[in-house]
């Protein structure tokens, strides 16, 4: 079982060695899983134990809140993530404004050396840290030969297929918010996920034929564009149902709402979800959301779009 230490102290200290990946880790796509497969082989050379020090919220909301990023993956879902691809141990930095305003060389002797007796450190080669953000690879080099660890700093991985370009988590941001979930997973390595526990809302699909479970969605996430999808809905205990996901305004009930919601609508399905966490995972756009002119033309598209993400689903 993966351990977790939340913002270790200057006195905190684990028994074991380990080889450590720093990183905000947003999505744990592909390139970051790279990242996460180099530190275990390293820890393996060193008879050392993997760990990962990541932060929450992302340091964006804190140092640049007016740019921050949408994000990929909260912070349980990154646990769970990580945990998955076999991680030893993970240190969450609780990133504020007095973390923002920690020297490089102070950090890197708290969490690294003291909590974490790192004697490997692997980093992207554009990573930076500590106040105002003075910390390069560079920087982490010279204190690793001060400290006694060594640093490896890997480039960004590029994608397998005919685009060969390089994997990251703007560039899956950016997809998702075109709607193009495929190509998301493509960076991904799996489905772009949004969960959040399921909440009241009109009831107006119930009343149609074409009951909805309307998730509240943590306003930080990344959402994909408005449209309708095929996607898989987990429940809490694992089980995955076929869905058609709505994310939008709802036009043909609303002139203007003020934002677009992540409403499921499972395959086949009956049972009460209000209150109960929900997660989904986006397969493919089926079509932009649109405007309809009367609840009979809606309910006719709707039953198209279920059949359509059965279709896309089987």
């Amino acid at each position: 079982m993966m351990r977790i230490v939340r913002n270790p102290q200057a006195d905190e200290c684990l028994a074991e060695p380990h080889a450590v990946a720093i990183g905000v880790f947003d999505g744990v796509h592909l390139g970051h899983q790279a990242v996460i497969q180099a530190t275990r082989h390293r820890a393996d050379e060193l008879q050392a134990r993997s760990a990962v020090v990541t932060f929450d919220p992302h340091p964006a909301r804190i140092t640049r809140p007016q740019i921050a990023p949408r994000i990929l993956t909260g912070i349980e879902h990154r646990l769970e993530l990580l945990a998955s691809f076999g991680v030893d141990t993970t240190v969450i930095i609780n990133f504020d404004e007095a973390q923002a305003k920690e020297q490089a060389a102070d950090f890197v002797e708290r969490v690294i050396v003291r909590c974490l007796q790192a004697k490997s450190v692997t980093v992207g080669d554009d990573f930076h840290f500590g106040y105002r953000r003075e910390g390069n690879t560079k920087v982490l080099a010279q204190l690793g030969l001060h400290f006694g660890f060594d640093v490896e700093a890997m480039g960004q991985v590029e994608r397998s297929d005919a685009a060969h370009e390089p994997i990251s988590s703007t560039a899956i941001r950016r997809a998702v918010a075109a709607g193009d979930v495929v190509t998301a997973a493509a960076l991904l390595g799996r489905h772009h996920v949004v969960d959040g526990v399921v909440v009241k809302g009109d009831q107006r699909g119930r009343t149609i034929g074409f009951p909805t479970a309307n998730l509240d969605v943590p306003a930080d996430r990344a959402v994909p564009a408005d449209g309708v999808y095929a996607a898989w809905y987990v429940l809490p205990d694992g089980s995955r149902h076929k869905a058609a996901v709505n994310v939008g305004k709802r036009p043909t009930f609303y002139a203007d709402a003020d934002r677009s919601l992540v409403e499921a609508h499972l395959i086949d399905f009956r049972g009460d979800l209000y209150g109960h966490k929900g997660r989904v995972e986006f397969v493919k756009m089926i079509r932009s959301e649109q405007r309809f002119d009367g609840i009979d033309v809606l309910k006719a598209q709707l039953a198209t779009d279920i059949q359509v993400a059965t279709d896309i689903l089987s």
